[in-house]
Protein backbone atom coordinates (compact mmCIF):
# COMPACT_ATOMS: atom_id res chain seq x y z
CA UNK A 1 0.00 0.00 0.00
CA UNK A 2 1.66 3.01 -1.13
CA UNK A 3 1.99 5.57 2.17
CA UNK A 4 0.49 8.10 0.02
CA UNK A 5 -2.80 6.65 0.31
CA UNK A 6 -2.43 6.07 4.09
CA UNK A 7 -1.86 9.74 4.60
CA UNK A 8 -5.08 10.53 3.20
CA UNK A 9 -6.84 8.12 4.80
CA UNK A 10 -5.18 9.95 8.32
CA UNK A 11 -7.27 12.85 7.08
CA UNK A 12 -10.45 10.81 6.10
CA UNK A 13 -10.15 9.20 10.11
CA UNK A 14 -10.20 12.52 11.82
CA UNK A 15 -13.12 13.71 9.92
CA UNK A 16 -15.20 10.59 10.58
CA UNK A 17 -14.54 11.04 13.94
CA UNK A 18 -15.59 14.85 14.11
CA UNK A 19 -18.25 14.40 12.24
CA UNK A 20 -20.08 11.08 14.00
CA UNK A 21 -18.56 11.41 17.36
CA UNK A 22 -21.27 14.68 18.16
CA UNK A 23 -24.17 11.63 18.46
CA UNK A 24 -22.26 10.03 21.30
CA UNK A 25 -21.37 12.97 23.24
CA UNK A 26 -24.31 15.16 22.62
CA UNK A 27 -25.83 14.56 26.60
CA UNK A 28 -22.81 15.57 27.68
CA UNK A 29 -22.59 18.68 25.45
CA UNK A 30 -25.63 19.63 26.42
CA UNK A 31 -25.27 18.95 29.93
CA UNK A 32 -22.13 21.48 30.47
CA UNK A 33 -23.52 24.11 28.19
CA UNK A 34 -26.71 24.19 30.32
CA UNK A 35 -28.94 23.22 27.21
CA UNK A 36 -31.73 20.86 26.01
CA UNK A 37 -30.28 17.77 23.79
CA UNK A 38 -32.87 18.84 20.78
CA UNK A 39 -30.94 22.40 21.18
CA UNK A 40 -27.71 20.40 20.96
CA UNK A 41 -28.66 18.31 18.27
CA UNK A 42 -28.13 21.88 16.35
CA UNK A 43 -24.24 21.23 16.75
CA UNK A 44 -24.94 18.25 14.14
CA UNK A 45 -26.72 20.32 11.58
CA UNK A 46 -24.07 22.74 11.84
CA UNK A 47 -21.42 20.42 10.77
CA UNK A 48 -23.69 19.38 7.70
CA UNK A 49 -24.26 23.09 6.93
CA UNK A 50 -20.44 23.26 6.83
CA UNK A 51 -19.64 20.21 4.40
CA UNK A 52 -22.70 21.96 2.20
CA UNK A 53 -20.96 25.31 1.82
CA UNK A 54 -17.26 24.57 1.92
CA UNK A 55 -17.60 21.99 -1.27
CA UNK A 56 -18.48 24.98 -3.87
CA UNK A 57 -16.20 27.28 -2.29
CA UNK A 58 -13.65 24.45 -3.76
CA UNK A 59 -14.20 26.23 -7.13
CA UNK A 60 -12.92 29.23 -6.29
CA UNK A 61 -9.18 26.92 -5.25
CA UNK A 62 -9.48 25.23 -9.12
CA UNK A 63 -5.97 27.24 -9.70
CA UNK A 64 -3.73 25.87 -6.91
CA UNK A 65 -1.56 22.73 -6.72
CA UNK A 66 -3.63 19.80 -5.12
CA UNK A 67 -1.15 19.16 -2.26
CA UNK A 68 -1.40 22.99 -0.86
CA UNK A 69 -5.35 22.70 -1.03
CA UNK A 70 -4.87 19.35 0.75
CA UNK A 71 -2.76 21.39 3.38
CA UNK A 72 -5.37 24.51 4.06
CA UNK A 73 -8.10 21.67 4.25
CA UNK A 74 -6.38 20.11 6.85
CA UNK A 75 -5.71 23.21 8.81
CA UNK A 76 -9.15 24.51 8.83
CA UNK A 77 -10.01 20.81 10.20
CA UNK A 78 -7.45 21.68 13.47
CA UNK A 79 -8.71 25.17 14.12
CA UNK A 80 -12.50 24.28 13.51
CA UNK A 81 -12.27 21.33 16.44
CA UNK A 82 -9.60 23.04 18.16
CA UNK A 83 -12.04 26.27 18.73
CA UNK A 84 -14.77 23.65 19.84
CA UNK A 85 -12.56 22.20 22.64
CA UNK A 86 -12.45 25.85 23.46
CA UNK A 87 -15.77 26.85 22.73
CA UNK A 88 -17.23 28.73 26.49
CA UNK A 89 -20.90 28.66 25.00
CA UNK A 90 -23.42 27.27 22.27
CA UNK A 91 -22.90 30.16 19.77
CA UNK A 92 -19.26 29.81 19.69
CA UNK A 93 -19.61 25.62 19.20
CA UNK A 94 -21.75 26.42 16.70
CA UNK A 95 -19.37 28.17 14.61
CA UNK A 96 -16.87 26.16 15.29
CA UNK A 97 -18.47 22.93 14.13
CA UNK A 98 -19.86 25.03 10.88
CA UNK A 99 -15.86 25.41 10.44
CA UNK A 100 -15.10 22.20 11.13
CA UNK A 101 -17.91 20.89 8.51
CA UNK A 102 -16.34 23.33 6.26
CA UNK A 103 -13.22 21.51 4.68
CA UNK A 104 -14.88 17.45 4.81
CA UNK A 105 -16.69 17.64 1.31
CA UNK A 106 -13.86 19.23 -0.57
CA UNK A 107 -10.91 17.40 1.19
CA UNK A 108 -13.07 13.85 -0.22
CA UNK A 109 -13.16 15.72 -3.61
CA UNK A 110 -9.45 16.63 -3.63
CA UNK A 111 -8.18 13.29 -1.79
CA UNK A 112 -10.24 11.57 -4.16
CA UNK A 113 -8.86 12.78 -7.26
CA UNK A 114 -4.88 12.85 -5.65
CA UNK A 115 -5.44 9.59 -4.69
CA UNK A 116 -6.95 7.86 -8.44
CA UNK A 117 -3.74 9.92 -9.76
CA UNK A 118 -1.10 7.91 -7.68
CA UNK A 119 -2.77 5.08 -7.94
CA UNK A 120 -1.25 1.83 -10.05
CA UNK A 121 -2.73 1.52 -13.54
CA UNK A 122 -6.24 -0.37 -12.92
CA UNK A 123 -6.11 0.50 -9.61
CA UNK A 124 -7.86 3.53 -8.95
CA UNK A 125 -11.25 2.45 -7.31
CA UNK A 126 -8.94 0.30 -4.24
CA UNK A 127 -7.10 3.49 -3.90
CA UNK A 128 -9.94 5.35 -3.06
CA UNK A 129 -11.95 3.23 -1.17
CA UNK A 130 -7.89 2.97 0.81
CA UNK A 131 -8.53 7.16 1.08
CA UNK A 132 -12.34 6.37 2.24
CA UNK A 133 -11.21 3.47 4.68
CA UNK A 134 -9.91 5.96 7.16
CA UNK A 135 -14.19 7.03 7.46
CA UNK A 136 -14.77 3.78 8.17
CA UNK A 137 -11.92 3.06 10.84
CA UNK A 138 -13.21 6.43 12.77
CA UNK A 139 -16.54 4.61 13.06
CA UNK A 140 -14.73 1.36 14.17
CA UNK A 141 -12.24 3.25 17.02
CA UNK A 142 -12.31 6.74 16.59
CA UNK A 143 -16.03 7.37 17.66
CA UNK A 144 -15.82 4.71 20.86
CA UNK A 145 -12.68 6.40 21.76
CA UNK A 146 -14.05 9.69 21.52
CA UNK A 147 -16.90 8.65 23.30
CA UNK A 148 -15.14 7.33 26.39
CA UNK A 149 -13.11 10.45 26.56
CA UNK A 150 -15.87 12.26 26.89
CA UNK A 151 -17.37 10.24 29.73
CA UNK A 152 -14.20 9.88 31.47
CA UNK A 153 -12.08 13.28 30.87
CA UNK A 154 -14.67 15.69 29.29
CA UNK A 155 -16.18 16.27 25.47
CA UNK A 156 -13.69 19.10 25.00
CA UNK A 157 -10.94 16.42 24.75
CA UNK A 158 -12.75 14.33 22.50
CA UNK A 159 -12.24 17.57 19.92
CA UNK A 160 -8.95 18.17 21.61
CA UNK A 161 -7.82 14.82 20.22
CA UNK A 162 -9.23 15.48 16.86
CA UNK A 163 -7.27 19.01 16.69
CA UNK A 164 -4.15 17.70 17.31
CA UNK A 165 -4.69 14.75 15.17
CA UNK A 166 -4.69 17.44 12.70
CA UNK A 167 -1.16 18.11 13.41
CA UNK A 168 0.09 14.44 12.50
CA UNK A 169 -2.78 14.60 9.18
CA UNK A 170 -0.52 17.70 8.03
CA UNK A 171 3.03 16.27 8.81
CA UNK A 172 2.50 12.89 6.77
CA UNK A 173 0.52 14.91 3.81
CA UNK A 174 3.35 17.01 3.66
CA UNK A 175 5.62 14.13 3.87
CA UNK A 176 4.13 11.63 2.04
CA UNK A 177 1.78 13.06 -0.64
CA UNK A 178 4.02 13.93 -3.95
CA UNK A 179 3.29 17.05 -6.12
CA UNK A 180 0.59 16.19 -7.83
CA UNK A 181 -0.11 17.71 -11.24
CA UNK A 182 -3.26 20.09 -10.89
CA UNK A 183 -6.82 19.52 -13.04
CA UNK A 184 -7.12 21.76 -15.96
CA UNK A 185 -8.83 25.17 -15.56
CA UNK A 186 -11.89 25.26 -17.34
CA UNK A 187 -12.84 28.75 -15.70
CA UNK A 188 -16.16 28.94 -13.27
CA UNK A 189 -18.74 28.09 -15.23
CA UNK A 190 -16.79 25.45 -16.58
CA UNK A 191 -16.84 23.57 -13.27
CA UNK A 192 -20.35 23.55 -12.90
CA UNK A 193 -20.70 22.16 -17.16
CA UNK A 194 -20.55 18.41 -16.27
CA UNK A 195 -24.51 18.91 -14.46
CA UNK A 196 -25.87 19.70 -17.62
CA UNK A 197 -25.77 16.26 -18.29
CA UNK A 198 -27.77 13.00 -16.55
CA UNK A 199 -24.83 11.24 -15.41
CA UNK A 200 -23.64 12.99 -12.54
CA UNK A 201 -27.25 13.75 -11.81
CA UNK A 202 -28.07 9.85 -10.96
CA UNK A 203 -25.02 9.15 -8.50
CA UNK A 204 -25.61 11.70 -6.81
CA UNK A 205 -29.17 11.26 -6.19
CA UNK A 206 -28.20 7.45 -5.66
CA UNK A 207 -26.48 8.27 -3.10
CA UNK A 208 -28.76 11.50 -1.48
CA UNK A 209 -31.99 8.73 -1.55
CA UNK A 210 -29.17 5.46 -0.83
CA UNK A 211 -27.90 6.94 2.38
CA UNK A 212 -31.49 8.64 3.30
CA UNK A 213 -32.67 4.82 3.65
CA UNK A 214 -29.57 3.71 5.65
CA UNK A 215 -29.99 6.08 8.32
CA UNK A 216 -33.65 5.98 8.27
CA UNK A 217 -33.09 2.72 9.96
CA UNK A 218 -29.21 3.86 11.33
CA UNK A 219 -30.19 6.93 13.11
CA UNK A 220 -32.35 4.93 15.49
CA UNK A 221 -29.92 1.97 15.89
CA UNK A 222 -29.55 2.18 19.61
CA UNK A 223 -33.37 2.16 20.55
CA UNK A 224 -34.28 -0.71 18.07
CA UNK A 225 -31.54 -2.77 19.62
CA UNK A 226 -32.31 -2.46 23.11
CA UNK A 227 -36.03 -2.44 22.74
CA UNK A 228 -36.78 -4.51 19.89
CA UNK A 229 -33.96 -6.97 19.96
CA UNK A 230 -33.75 -7.34 23.65
CA UNK A 231 -29.77 -6.47 23.77
CA UNK A 232 -28.64 -4.89 27.32
CA UNK A 233 -27.05 -1.23 27.45
CA UNK A 234 -23.54 -2.20 28.11
CA UNK A 235 -24.19 -4.41 24.57
CA UNK A 236 -23.87 -1.17 22.43
CA UNK A 237 -20.48 -0.37 22.96
CA UNK A 238 -19.30 -3.77 20.90
CA UNK A 239 -22.08 -3.66 18.86
CA UNK A 240 -21.34 -0.31 17.45
CA UNK A 241 -17.32 -1.55 16.81
CA UNK A 242 -19.44 -4.66 14.77
CA UNK A 243 -21.46 -1.99 12.64
CA UNK A 244 -17.87 -0.51 12.19
CA UNK A 245 -16.07 -4.09 10.95
CA UNK A 246 -18.91 -4.05 8.70
CA UNK A 247 -17.98 -0.56 7.23
CA UNK A 248 -14.20 -0.86 7.03
CA UNK A 249 -14.92 -4.69 4.95
CA UNK A 250 -17.63 -3.41 2.95
CA UNK A 251 -15.32 -0.55 1.73
CA UNK A 252 -12.43 -2.28 0.98
CA UNK A 253 -14.20 -5.18 -1.05
CA UNK A 254 -16.02 -2.81 -2.72
CA UNK A 255 -13.18 -0.65 -3.94
CA UNK A 256 -11.26 -4.32 -4.94
CA UNK A 257 -14.16 -5.20 -6.93
CA UNK A 258 -14.91 -1.98 -8.39
CA UNK A 259 -11.24 -2.44 -10.40
CA UNK A 260 -12.47 -5.54 -11.44
CA UNK A 261 -16.19 -5.56 -12.14
CA UNK A 262 -16.75 -1.61 -12.71
CA UNK A 263 -17.72 0.84 -10.78
CA UNK A 264 -21.29 0.66 -11.48
CA UNK A 265 -21.83 -2.58 -11.56
CA UNK A 266 -20.37 -3.05 -8.08
CA UNK A 267 -22.38 0.06 -6.67
CA UNK A 268 -25.85 -1.50 -8.03
CA UNK A 269 -25.07 -4.62 -6.27
CA UNK A 270 -24.39 -2.79 -3.33
CA UNK A 271 -27.41 -0.61 -3.33
CA UNK A 272 -29.54 -3.71 -3.98
CA UNK A 273 -28.24 -5.51 -1.24
CA UNK A 274 -29.23 -2.30 1.42
CA UNK A 275 -32.54 -2.63 -0.01
CA UNK A 276 -32.75 -6.27 1.14
CA UNK A 277 -31.20 -5.81 4.47
CA UNK A 278 -33.53 -2.99 5.33
CA UNK A 279 -36.26 -5.16 4.96
CA UNK A 280 -34.77 -8.32 6.79
CA UNK A 281 -34.08 -5.61 9.60
CA UNK A 282 -37.65 -4.78 9.78
CA UNK A 283 -39.24 -8.32 10.15
CA UNK A 284 -36.40 -9.99 11.54
CA UNK A 285 -34.61 -7.52 14.22
CA UNK A 286 -36.65 -9.19 17.30
CA UNK A 287 -34.31 -12.04 16.84
CA UNK A 288 -30.83 -10.82 18.37
CA UNK A 289 -28.77 -12.75 15.86
CA UNK A 290 -30.65 -11.91 12.96
CA UNK A 291 -30.08 -8.30 13.88
CA UNK A 292 -26.32 -7.87 14.49
CA UNK A 293 -25.73 -10.08 11.36
CA UNK A 294 -28.39 -7.75 9.48
CA UNK A 295 -26.66 -4.30 10.83
CA UNK A 296 -23.52 -5.63 10.17
CA UNK A 297 -24.59 -6.55 6.42
CA UNK A 298 -26.55 -3.38 5.87
CA UNK A 299 -23.54 -1.43 7.21
CA UNK A 300 -21.19 -2.96 4.57
CA UNK A 301 -23.33 -2.34 2.20
CA UNK A 302 -23.41 0.94 3.01
CA UNK A 303 -19.30 1.61 2.63
CA UNK A 304 -19.29 -0.60 -0.41
CA UNK A 305 -21.48 1.67 -2.63
CA UNK A 306 -19.14 4.80 -1.36
CA UNK A 307 -16.13 4.26 -3.56
CA UNK A 308 -18.10 3.74 -6.69
CA UNK A 309 -19.99 6.67 -5.72
CA UNK A 310 -16.86 8.68 -5.11
CA UNK A 311 -14.60 6.86 -8.38
CA UNK A 312 -17.75 7.53 -11.06
CA UNK A 313 -18.51 10.91 -9.94
CA UNK A 314 -15.09 11.90 -10.66
CA UNK A 315 -15.24 10.15 -13.96
CA UNK A 316 -18.62 11.87 -15.15
CA UNK A 317 -17.00 15.68 -13.55
CA UNK A 318 -15.23 16.30 -16.43
CA UNK A 319 -13.81 19.87 -16.55
CA UNK A 320 -15.07 19.85 -12.64
CA UNK A 321 -13.78 16.98 -11.06
CA UNK A 322 -13.00 18.20 -7.54
CA UNK A 323 -16.59 19.90 -7.47
CA UNK A 324 -18.45 16.64 -8.40
CA UNK A 325 -16.38 14.78 -5.97
CA UNK A 326 -17.30 17.15 -2.76
CA UNK A 327 -21.05 17.23 -4.28
CA UNK A 328 -20.96 13.65 -3.39
CA UNK A 329 -20.55 14.19 0.18
CA UNK A 330 -23.28 16.75 0.40
CA UNK A 331 -25.71 14.25 -1.03
CA UNK A 332 -24.28 12.08 1.57
CA UNK A 333 -24.65 14.33 4.31
CA UNK A 334 -28.46 15.10 2.76
CA UNK A 335 -29.34 12.09 2.66
CA UNK A 336 -28.29 11.41 6.41
CA UNK A 337 -30.23 14.57 7.33
CA UNK A 338 -33.46 13.58 5.50
CA UNK A 339 -33.02 10.07 6.81
CA UNK A 340 -32.82 10.92 10.72
CA UNK A 341 -35.43 13.07 10.23
CA UNK A 342 -38.31 10.58 8.24
CA UNK A 343 -36.91 7.87 10.40
CA UNK A 344 -37.97 10.05 13.64
CA UNK A 345 -41.69 10.20 12.32
CA UNK A 346 -42.05 6.64 11.81
CA UNK A 347 -40.56 5.89 15.30
CA UNK A 348 -43.82 6.60 16.31
CA UNK A 349 -44.79 3.36 15.13
CA UNK A 350 -42.31 1.26 16.75
CA UNK A 351 -38.58 1.39 16.36
CA UNK A 352 -38.77 -1.42 13.75
CA UNK A 353 -40.36 0.74 11.12
CA UNK A 354 -37.84 3.61 10.39
CA UNK A 355 -35.88 0.22 8.84
CA UNK A 356 -39.15 -0.21 6.55
CA UNK A 357 -39.86 3.71 6.14
CA UNK A 358 -35.66 3.36 4.42
CA UNK A 359 -36.70 0.71 1.88
CA UNK A 360 -38.63 3.35 -0.44
CA UNK A 361 -35.59 5.39 -0.46
CA UNK A 362 -32.95 2.81 -1.03
CA UNK A 363 -35.11 1.42 -3.80
CA UNK A 364 -35.15 4.51 -5.88
CA UNK A 365 -31.45 4.87 -4.85
CA UNK A 366 -30.83 1.46 -6.76
CA UNK A 367 -33.35 2.06 -9.50
CA UNK A 368 -31.16 5.41 -10.23
CA UNK A 369 -27.69 3.09 -9.65
CA UNK A 370 -29.65 1.10 -12.34
CA UNK A 371 -30.49 3.37 -14.83
CA UNK A 372 -26.75 4.63 -14.61
CA UNK A 373 -24.89 1.22 -15.01
CA UNK A 374 -27.59 0.20 -18.06
CA UNK A 375 -27.01 3.41 -19.99
CA UNK A 376 -23.43 4.44 -19.07
CA UNK A 377 -22.02 1.36 -18.54
CA UNK A 378 -19.75 0.88 -21.82
CA UNK A 379 -18.02 3.95 -20.39
CA UNK A 380 -17.68 3.78 -17.04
Amino acid sequence: MKKSLIALAFGTLGLGIAEFVMMGILPDVAKDLGISIPTAGHFISAYALGVCVGAPVLTLARKYPLKHILLVLVTLIMIGNICAAMAPNYWVLLVARFISGLPHGAYFGVGSIVAEKLADKGKGSEAVSIMIAGMTIANLFGVPLGTSLSTMLSWRATFLLVGIWGIVIMYYIWRWVPHVEGLQDTGFKGQFRFLKTPAPWLILGATALGNGGVFCWYSYINPLLTHVSGFSAESITPLMILAGFGMVMGNLISGRLSDRYTPGKVGTAAQALICMMLLLIFFLSPYKWAAALLMCLCTAGLFAVSSPEQILIIRVAKGGEMLGAACVQVAFNLGNAIGAYVGGLAVSGGYRYPALTGVPFALIGFTLFLIFYKKYQAKY
